[in-house]
C-alpha cells in the first residue's frame, strides 16, 4: 500500500526539499517562473515529471517539466489555476482554524518550509485573494480561501477540510522539512 507522501507527490506538486540552500534572489526568480512554458532546445526532448513522457514543450516547476495535460491534472478545483502544495493547504489550515489571530511572522516560521519561501507563497494566497491582511499583519481566510482549503483537502485526502488534516499533513511533510529551517528563522528580517 503506497504510503500517503508518495501519494501526495503524484497528486499535487511538492515544492523541492533543499529549496532552502538557493539564494533570496534565485528563490524569488523560480518560484516566480512556476508554470511558465519553456520548449526544448532544438533536437533535444524534455520529459513530463509525472508520465515521464518525452516532450518537446512543458510547463516548469522549480527544474521539473510537465505536458499541459498532467499540469491540469495537478491543478486544484477552486483554486484560480494556482498551483497549490501542502505547504498552502497548511498556511491556509492553520489560518482557518486558530482560534486566536494568526500573525504573518508567527506564520511564516511555522510552515514546512523556510520563512524566505513562506513570505513568498503567503504573499501569493494574498494577491490571488485566498487570505486577508490587516494593517496588524493579522491574517484570515477569504471566502475564496476556504473554497480553495476545501478542495485541495479533497485532492489530498479526498474528504472535506478538518482541523485533525493539519496533523496528517504535518506528519505526512516532515521527512522534506528543512534541516536548517532553525537557522533561516531569524532570516525573516530581510522581509520587514
Amino acid at each position: 500500500m503506497p504510503n500517503t507522501s508518495d501519494l501526495i507527490r503524484k497528486t499535487t506538486f511538492v515544492y523541492p526539499p533543499n529549496l532552502h540552500e538557493l539564494d533570496l534572489a534565485s528563490m524569488v526568480t523560480m518560484y516566480r517562473s512556476r508554470g511558465e512554458p519553456r520548449k526544448a532546445a532544438p533536437g533535444k526532448m524534455l520529459a513530463c515529471a509525472l508520465t515521464k513522457e518525452l516532450i518537446r514543450e512543458g510547463k516548469w516547476w522549480f527544474g521539473l517539466y510537465y505536458s499541459q495535460s498532467s499540469w491540469d491534472s495537478l491543478l486544484t478545483k477552486n483554486a484560480k489555476g494556482v498551483p497549490m502544495t501542502p505547504t498552502e493547504f497548511l498556511a491556509m489550515g492553520k489560518i482557518a482554524t486558530s482560534q486566536e489571530p494568526v500573525y504573518r511572522e508567527f506564520l511564516e516560521v511555522q510552515l514546512d518550509v523556510s520563512p524566505k519561501l513562506s513570505y513568498l507563497l503567503l504573499n501569493d494566497l494574498k494577491q490571488f485573494g485566498f487570505v486577508l491582511e490587516d494593517p496588524q499583519s493579522v491574517l484570515t481566510l477569504s471566502l475564496d480561501g476556504e473554497k480553495a482549503l476545501d478542495g485541495l483537502s479533497r485532492r489530498l485526502f479526498e474528504k472535506r477540510f478538518q482541523p485533525d488534516l493539519l496533523f496528517d499533513t504535518l506528519d505526512t511533510d516532515s521527512s522534506s522539512s528543512s534541516p536548517s529551517r532553525a537557522s533561516t528563522v531569524n532570516q525573516v528580517s530581510l522581509f520587514t
